[in-house]
């Protein structure tokens, strides 16, 4: 027998007036989430022209039964979800007057069949749980910068007070990025990546890529980067380290980027390439474009891994750029093929030490011969055939600003991994890239801003030298150079060596014994001055930084200022003075509607957070807030082009021949041969597989 406050509720249900379906929706919806239950859209009548609707049900989720061929059906390759549905007889039916263009409650019956669901569960039903297009603008954009899910479900729960409050659960969450995942790339993997590329070129006449696909018209190969990579490049371009990672996309193409180091000595991206295939022909392809990006700037060395095709690559396209292998690579590779220690000491000589060629040759003769190297198909021996880009002594006057192996482009692959799987498409590739980039760039404005707004802390009794030391390079640098003018004071003259326009130095320094090193400075022959200085340790044409034996040999002349060859523009303070400043990433440009509702959103929290001091100011606001929302909400459908991410992922709009005869890549098999599967050399059958739960044959728990 329902009590006076059941009919009261009922005769006023009953009586309502709803100005469209949406809004009686909205009503019952709500009243559902009090009583604890959910709300599922049902039968719906036609008017005559069938364009409108007269009449909809709505009812109990659990209203109705579950067919009986889904109970009965014996092949399920899926286990069946719980029952929910239990002939639930509540409903609530709502019909359009056409005399008052009005809806009005035509028929409704609360009571329900089965308990309702607690207060603070109520929110984990179905026809309550939604995602708010703000919500989606925000978890997007943490999405894109390297947020995974779970963490955005926690972001979310701690900023609304507890997952009652979030209003959607982790399940939903998941499936919107899916969907969203699935709209963006709608027309075609590649195709959305080139209309990407090709709208970026659009708002950066300066932004270059180039692609190349195969017969059938698959992407085989892609290329890209931005003003600001060409502006690095031609500042820092001298050093190149690049390298292919894989399983960074669900098509397995490796990803190669190109990377340098900056004048704070950190890590700098030139571009980035994807590759189908590491065969020559696509190294040269790459290499190519790459200079045909930089205007045709060849770096003055390369170092990559032990790639033969990457080897050859780059012999075509820089034949005057000098190449080194990865030392990392090499060790890796000592200890999978040698297994000898002594064998491991003599060649690890060939990979660090420095001497004269003809003596390296003479000592790599007397290490084949020592251990026996004639098998031409050995890895020592064909080590010894590609001795010319590995071995520290042909490199000792080679430009390497200090780096022997491809750390820098691993550290970069590593950081892209973090966020990248084997199932990302190659637009979320290019996305997650971007934050990259801008993340590195950020690194690099904070490092500017100090070298602009700081000197390093010196001795009281600091040299001239070094004080001018400390203002020309940035501070990371200098604190390499002030390692090697700390340094100076343990070396010595041994001999000083005269001359009409050069003076030569032989210098010795005691912790390393009757070692000499020999100090050139050239002389002006009409003033005496200092003109040029080089040391045979090579530090200077390696390193781009000045040894500790020319800092001796300038305190000895009592030299007043850094000769313009011991200070490389490339480690200075002013490296990128000819430049304009770092520009802005790309993953920053929203649409109008989005870049207006993130202003809101930060004014908005600035008083959310003031009003909240105060409880008149709370309620002030608070109200403010529902009243302006509630004449806003009515003109929110005017605008039904709807984005959640930065404006130029979304570039649908972005149409060319182009872009439409491009296909997703194919798949790309990984390295390697498969594995094998082995076969059982013995007769014994194999036990049957024994339930834990049953103790019974053939079948597990």
């Amino acid at each position: 027998m329902p009590d006076l406050d059941s009919l009261l509720e009922y005769n006023e249900i009953v009586r309502k007036k709803f100005g469209s379906e949406t809004e009686g929706y909205l009503f019952y919806n709500k009243y559902a989430k009090g009583k604890g239950f959910s709300v599922r859209k049902s039968y719906c009548e036609w008017g005559n022209g069938h364009n409108e609707r007269t009449l909809r049900k709505f009812v109990c989720s659990c209203e109705g039964f579950r067919e009986e061929k889904e109970l009965k059906r014996e092949i399920k390759k899926r286990k069946p979800r719980n029952i929910t549905r239990v002939g639930c007889p509540a409903k609530f039916v709502i019909a359009w007057d056409q005399n008052t263009g009005q809806w009005y409650v035509k028929d409704f019956i609360y009571e329900h069949n089965h308990p309702m669901a607690e207060r603070d569960l109520a929110c984990l039903l179905r026809s309550h749980r939604r995602i708010s297009d703000e919500q989606k603008a925000d978890i997007v954009a943490m999405q894109i910068s390297g947020i995974r899910k779970h963490q955005i479900m926690n972001i979310m729960e701690m900023q609304y007070g507890g997952y009652d409050k979030v209003g959607f659960a982790t399940r939903d969450l998941y499936n919107f990025c899916h969907r969203n995942k699935v709209e963006t790339v709608a027309a075609g993997d590649a195709q959305t990546v080139i209309s990407y590329l090709t709208e970026c070129r659009r708002r950066d006449p300066d932004f270059f890529f180039d692609y190349k696909t195969d017969g059938k018209g698959h992407l085989k190969g892609l290329l890209w980067c931005d003003n600001q990579c060409r502006l690095d490049y031609a500042a820092f371009g001298d050093v190149i380290v690049f390298d292919s990672t894989y399983k960074t996309n669900r098509y397995n193409l490796p990803l190669v980027p190109f990377v340098g180091v900056n004048h704070h000595g950190g890590t700098v991206l030139f571009a980035c390439g994807i590759l189908s295939q590491e065969t020559i022909e696509s190294y040269v392809w790459i290499l190519r474009t790459f200079s045909d990006a930089m205007v045709q700037k060849h770096p003055v060395s390369v170092i990559t891994d032990g790639d033969l095709a990457m080897q050859r690559a780059i012999g075509l396209v820089w034949p005057n750029s000098s190449h080194r292998l990865c030392i990392w690579h090499i060790e890796q590779n000592i200890v999978r093929n040698l297994h000898d220690d002594g064998v491991k000491d003599d060649f690890r000589y060939f990979l660090y030490d420095c001497c004269s060629i003809e003596e390296i040759e003479r000592k790599w003769l007397e290490f084949l011969d020592k251990h026996n190297v004639i098998d031409k198909e050995s890895w020592l021996y064909k080590m010894y055939e590609r001795r010319k880009i590995w071995c520290a002594t042909y490199h000792a006057d080679k430009c390497y600003l200090g780096l022997r192996s491809n750390q820098r482009s691993e550290s970069l692959n590593s950081r892209l991994q973090v966020n990248l799987d084997h199932k990302m498409t190659l637009f979320e590739l290019v996305e997650h890239f971007d934050h990259c980039l801008s993340r590195l760039r950020s690194n690099e404005a904070n490092l500017d801003f100090e070298a602009s707004n700081s000197l390093p802390c010196l001795e009281p009794d600091a040299s001239i030298i070094e004080k001018e030391a400390a203002k020309s390079f940035t501070p990371r640098i200098f604190a390499k150079v002030q390692f090697s003018i700390k340094a100076a004071k343990k070396c010595f003259a041994r001999e000083i060596l005269d001359d009409y326009d050069a003076i030569k130095y032989i210098v010795g320094r005691e912790d390393k014994g009757d070692r000499e090193y020999h100090v050139e400075c050239e002389i002006c022959v009409d003033g005496g001055n200092l003109k040029g200085i080089s040391c045979s340790c090579l530090k200077l044409q390696s390193l781009g930084t000045p040894c500790s034996h020319i800092f001796f040999v300038l305190g000895y002349r009592k030299e007043r200022e850094l000769p313009g060859c011991c200070v490389w523009k490339r480690w200075t303070r002013g490296a990128k003075s000819a430049f304009p400043p770092i520009s802005k990433s790309t993953m920053y440009d929203y649409s109008d509607s989005l870049q207006r509702y993130h202003e809101l959103r930060n004014i908005s929290h600035t008083a959310s957070f003031l009003a909240s001091r105060s409880p008149e100011a709370y309620e002030w606001l608070k109200r403010v807030l529902h009243e302006e929302a509630a004449m806003i909400l009515p003109n929110e459908g005017e605008n039904g082009d709807k984005r959640y991410a930065p404006v130029l992922p979304q570039c649908m709009d972005v149409d060319s021949a182009e872009s439409r005869n491009v296909l997703d890549p194919l798949h790309v098999p990984g390295r390697g041969a498969p594995k094998k599967k082995l076969k059982s050399v013995s007769n014994k059958k194999r036990s049957k597989v024994k339930c834990t739960l049953c103790k019974g044959e053939g079948h597990n728990r």
